[in-house]
């Protein structure tokens, strides 16, 4: 059985079940779920605790199914944790896991812990076994447009809150903006306006002044800002990316990556292929799909052809070389680019409306 990780709490009120299976890589998440079901695991009498950590191929999985067997000498129930760091048991481990799931026992809880797995490891002999067994919890990361929601809802649980209206909405953006892709420090930063704030609405002046700075970014995630036409945040991003040492070759191919596909797009539609066949040719699926699917139908084909240009120049930077005509720095370059980029994605003026104006080019 599927649970959401929002959902874990209202299922352990009506009962513990044998087997947990989480698995994700947002570590505040998985750490909350755990301690959830550790002390719904305490509150049903459970005493003893045992721990595996699955490292290597020579792990002894024999004593994991030796644990399942035994009871402790003083107590009659048990929780046994079973950490797969890798996410991957095994041939032996595989067995031993659909092994363990027959030989659950009454009296016996189990937390398996897992990182984040992909279609073929959910679709795996094991893993079907542990969902089978009990509740499978998926620790999916929040996003940056559920972080507000997420924020507003831990605010709420510890009996604070924001203003309504705008005033509420910038302050979350606010708050979102830095924390972003750090849902620990986050999670941090909350605790400290509890300590710091009695209970009751805060104000935007007291959660700036509290909220430090503390957001990482994911280069992956950069190009889903340039790809939304959300200027302001791409360009945060870039420089955060920058602070954190990011390679710029690496954030050069994500954007170039996106310019290429938009250009194969481009070409087979002038080629007379319907839209939805012109993305799955050039590779695009996803997220992305709603964007192209956008922008696509009017694309300047001369700013298009000079943002193909821009790339290949831009991929020389990268990677040492100069161009009379751009930044000598890498990192220039890439703002440049991004921000052709951000210009291309705008929409069209509506009839009677101004044209907007093109973004700046120069650093």
């Amino acid at each position: 059985m599927q649970v959401r990780s929002d959902a874990l709490a209202a299922q352990l009120s009506r009962g513990l079940k044998p087997l947990y299976t989480l698995h994700g890589d947002e570590p505040l998440l998985a750490q909350e779920a755990a301690d959830s079901i550790r002390a719904a695991a305490r509150a049903a009498g459970v005493s003893e605790r045992q721990v595996f950590t699955v490292s290597g191929a020579h792990f002894d999985w024999s004593s994991v199914l030796g644990a399942a067997q035994s009871m402790g000498l003083f107590a009659d129930q048990q929780l046994i944790e079973i950490r797969i760091p890798s996410g991957k048991p095994g041939k032996e481990g595989s067995v031993a896991l659909q092994q363990y799931c027959d030989r659950l026992g009454e009296g016996l809880f189990t937390i398996v812990h897992l990182p984040r797995l992909d279609r073929q490891q959910q679709q795996s002999a094991w893993f079907l076994a542990l969902d089978r067994a009990g509740v499978t919890v998926r620790l999916d990361p929040i996003e940056r447009n559920q972080l507000p929601q997420w924020i507003s809802r831990r605010l709420g649980a510890q009996g604070q809150s924001l203003p309504a209206g705008e005033a509420g909405q910038q302050a979350l953006a606010f708050f979102a903006d830095r924390v972003e892709g750090n849902l620990l420090a986050a999670h941090q930063e909350l605790q400290k306006l509890a300590l710091l704030y009695p209970e009751g609405e805060l104000s935007f002046e007291q959660i700036q002044d509290a909220v430090l700075d503390v957001a990482r970014y994911d280069v992956f995630k950069l190009g889903a800002a340039v790809l939304a036409g959300q200027a302001e945040r791409a360009l945060r991003m870039l420089d955060g990316l920058r602070a954190e040492g990011e390679a710029a070759v690496l954030v050069h191919w994500n954007l170039a990556e996106d310019i290429r596909a938009m250009k194969r797009a481009r070409d087979a539609m002038a080629g007379g292929k319907p839209l939805p066949m012109a993305l799955r040719e050039a590779r695009v699926w996803g997220d992305k799909e709603r964007a192209f699917e956008r922008v696509l139908p009017q694309l300047d084909d001369a700013k298009l052809a000079a943002l193909v240009q821009a790339a290949a120049i831009c991929d020389g930077l990268v990677k040492g070389l100069r161009h009379p005509d751009w930044p000598t720095e890498a990192w220039d370059g890439l703002r440049r680019l991004m921000l052709m980029t951000l210009d291309l994605m705008q929409p069209p003026p509506r009839r009677g409306q101004a044209a907007p104006a093109p973004m700046a080019l120069q650093p």
